[in-house]
């Protein structure tokens, strides 16, 4: 009997995060008046000043102490313009997608809630009491993409020798931290992305389609974190 596959073949936990992705980006601009988008970004962007008491109480951020809290996540939801959420949804399908169908449903949730906050902690720490909100799931794909390079090109993993298309290419043992260091195929893939976020973020290069300074701290942080936190995360034996 034959067999018919899926046109996109996305596991559900990334589709459902892009999809949300797109619905939010969607209603902010379909829906909201700009004043009410103002307040949105106010309340579930990623705001460092959020932190500084003095100005917090100044500009009277709405949400509280609870949006200091959920804002560490919210504002990977949010994006500047459809050339930012495309090149977010797209690099996290591509590099989510791997590591969704090695982690399932409820880790991979997890990993991204963690990459996140991680990112945006690292925005935190290098911005002070920045006034701009930084928005994007640039932090938490990020983490998605470090977590891939644990065991995407391992001998028999999806993009490794020996590949195939079988599910036990996703459930390859991963690369240890020593011995990815030692790896010339991932150690050049790290140090190209790293590369590319210090070029268009730290020297500030435009990037056609692009509004705004990138929050390559967060970039970075994401990334760290998404590296050396996949042990915890990865339900395959090391």
């Amino acid at each position: 009997m034959s067999q018919r596959e899926p046109i996109l073949n996305i596991p559900g936990v990334i589709a459902v995060l892009a999809g949300v992705m797109i619905l939010v980006h969607c209603w902010r601009v379909f829906v909201l008046d700009p004043e009410t988008d103002i307040q949105v970004l106010l309340t579930f962007a990623f705001i460092p000043a959020r932190f500084e008491r003095s100005l917090a109480a100044s500009w009277g951020f709405p949400g509280g102490i609870a949006a200091d809290i959920w804002s560490f996540v919210t504002y990977a939801f949010l994006h500047a313009d459809w050339t930012h959420l495309g090149v977010n949804v797209l690099w996290f399908v591509v590099f989510g997608s791997p590591v969704a169908r090695r982690f399932g449903t409820l880790r991979s949730l997890a990993f991204f809630v963690v990459t996140a906050a991680i990112g945006a902690a690292a925005h935190l720490a290098a911005n002070g009491a920045e006034l701009a909100p930084m928005i994007g799931a640039s932090a938490a794909v990020s983490g998605f993409t470090a977590a891939a390079v644990r065991f995407v090109f391992q001998s028999g993993g999806p993009l490794g020798p020996m590949r195939s298309a079988h599910p036990d290419a996703y459930h390859v043992p991963a690369l240890s931290l020593p011995d990815l260091v030692r790896n010339g195929t991932v150690m050049g893939m790290i140090t190209v992305w790293i590369l590319l976020n210090v070029v268009f973020g730290a020297v500030s290069l435009p990037i056609p389609g692009a509004e705004g300074q990138i929050a390559w701290q967060a970039h970075l942080g994401g990334f760290v974190a998404g590296l050396v936190l996949f042990r915890l995360f990865d339900p395959v034996a090391a």
